[in-house]
Order: C-alpha cells, then sequence, then structure tokens
C-alpha cells in the first residue's frame, strides 16, 4: 500500500461522497479506489467506511481520522510547494469555475492570459450560471458572487465590484416610453435574470435616496444575461445587466441606458476555494494573477 495514495483517495472518498465520484475525480477507477480503502482500513484495523448496496456513509472513527489527515495531507502539500517554489516552473491542473456569460465576455480571456503565462499548468474551465459546490465538483477556484460563505471550508478573495446598467431598446421605449424614477419601472416589463439572489427585486441608489423596486410578473425570465440582452435588443423590455454585455450595444445606440442618474446596487465578484487549497502554489498563482487584473489602471 502507498500510505499516501491510500490517505488522499480516503480523503477524496469523503469529501465526494461516493467512491465513483473520488474516482473520477482523482482519474483512478472504482477497484483502485475501493483497494486502497481496503487495504487503509486493514493497516488500521478500523473500518473507515459503511458501505452498503445503497449508500455509503463515515464512521465516527473515519471522521475523527479524516480531520486529522487533512492537516497532515496539506503540511505536506505546503512542504512540497516551498521547496519548489525557488527552482521549479509551475506546473499540474487547475479546475476552474466561473458564470456563463460573464465567464465567455470578462473571466476566460483572462485564463487563457494566465495560461499563456504558466503553459505548464493544465486548465479546465467550467462554465455554469448554476450553483458550483467546488468540493463535490471537484474545483479548486470558483469566480462568483460569495454572498455569505456558509461553508466554513471555503475561503473568498475579493475581485472588483461588477457594474450594472438599466437599459432598453430605442423601439421598445417609443411604445412604453422611458422611467423618470426607478418606481416607473413598475409599469414596465422588466426583464428577469432567474438565478439572481433577489429576482423579483431591483436596488437603486441616488446620493443618499435609495429605492428597492419590486418588479410586476415579466414576459420573459432566463437564467442567462446574454439571453436576457438578447430579448432586450429584440424590444421585449428592460433589463439590467454588467455593463460589460452592452456597452458596445449602449456605444452604436442599439440599446438605450435608462436612469442615468441612479446606480443599480452593484454585484461584488470573488474567488472561492476550499481552505486546504490555500497552500497550493498554483491557486495563489492563479488568484494573485486575477486580482492583478482587476486593479484600476
Amino acid at each position: 500500500m502507498n500510505k499516501i495514495t491510500a490517505l488522499n483517495v480516503f480523503r477524496r472518498v469523503v469529501e465526494m461522497g461516493t467512491f465513483r465520484a473520488a474516482a473520477d475525480d482523482l482519474r483512478l477507477s472504482q477497484a483502485a479506489v475501493s483497494k486502497n480503502i481496503n487495504e487503509l482500513e486493514a493497516f488500521l484495523g478500523i473500518a473507515l467506511i459503511n458501505r452498503t448496496t445503497r449508500r455509503l456513509s463515515v464512521t465516527e472513527s473515519g471522521m475523527a481520522y479524516y480531520g486529522q489527515i487533512c492537516a497532515v495531507l496539506d503540511s505536506l502539500e505546503a512542504a512540497d510547494q516551498s521547496i519548489m517554489a525557488a527552482s521549479f516552473t509551475p506546473r499540474g491542473r487547475l479546475r476552474i469555475g466561473m458564470p456563463m456569460s460573464y465567464g465567455l465576455i470578462r473571466l476566460n480571456p483572462l485564463v487563457c492570459e494566465f495560461q499563456r503565462r504558466y503553459p505548464e499548468i493544465g486548465i479546465e474551465v467550467i462554465l455554469s450560471d448554476a450553483y458550483m459546490d467546488l468540493v463535490d465538483q471537484g474545483l479548486d477556484v470558483v469566480i462568483r458572487g460569495a454572498g455569505t460563505l456558509e461553508d466554513s471550508t471555503l475561503r473568498a478573495k475579493p475581485l472588483c465590484e461588477v457594474q450594472r446598467v438599466l437599459c432598453a431598446a430605442p423601439d421598445y421605449l417609443k411604445e412604453a416610453g422611458q422611467p423618470a424614477h426607478p418606481a416607473d419601472l413598475k409599469g414596465h416589463n422588466c426583464l428577469r435574470y432567474s438565478l439572481s439572489s433577489s429576482p423579483n427585486k431591483w436596488f437603486f441608489t441616488r446620493d443618499a435616496e435609495s429605492v428597492a423596486v419590486e418588479l410586476p410578473p415579466a414576459s420573459f425570465c432566463a437564467n442567462n444575461g446574454i439571453a436576457l440582452k438578447q430579448a432586450a435588443v429584440q424590444g421585449l423590455g428592460v433589463i439590467l445587466v454588467p455593463d460589460e454585455f452592452v456597452s458596445n450595444d449602449l456605444s452604436d445606440g442599439t440599446l438605450v441606458r435608462l436612469l442615468p442618474d441612479w446606480q443599480p446596487d452593484p454585484h461584488a465578484l470573488f474567488a472561492v476555494y476550499p481552505f486546504h487549497k490555500e497552500q497550493s502554489r498554483n491557486v495563489r498563482l492563479f488568484i494573485e494573477f486575477l486580482v492583478k487584473a482587476f486593479q484600476p489602471r
């Protein structure tokens, strides 16, 4: 038995919840995962995992062991990284999750630039507007709005505030008129982002005044910002999206900015990662690269 391999396999089985998921994450066969767990249990003389045909559960001893080996494995990785940092080219793999639309427009070009700088680091990008579980999906970093991190095993590094813009097509405004105040949006067809933390409410500020607008029922909603922009360009209604999505459309008059004196609430963007990745040189390099890329120039 390779003790370090067996410990890593056991750790991923606990974190992923099934032998199959751990095998996929570690790029091993299920038989190899099972063999490592069996040999580790035989070595220790205790059952770490209860298996049935339907489910897997970690024993009390297994959970206590898991907590101790995580610290050991993280220390070993930190030691490896500290020795390699001075003399070796960064290499390995990074699995990075990011939202679909903002990822394609703003984030993925930065990932490509990072990969050019560190060509020995293989990159896998997972684009999705749905919530991503870093542990279950074996991700090293997810770029997202962090909100409140209820999982104490996660860490978040702030990157920037995403400024948003309220806009609509000239044809729509010709029929519906332009709102003069955020409250006027109650009389408009406001196209909604369904995955928003507050899909039925938009927030605006002007100087010391703040307004929360309860939106009326919409004829169109989507879980993707580009789809909302396309609907707005077709004259279906008003959208509130990141300014990067519509900057060209605003410049050429395809869309018109509304309520320019009012600021929609910005959305903070974070790089979120598991705490045990803090010592990973590749994760640190990538997050430091992102922080610098988002600094004002």
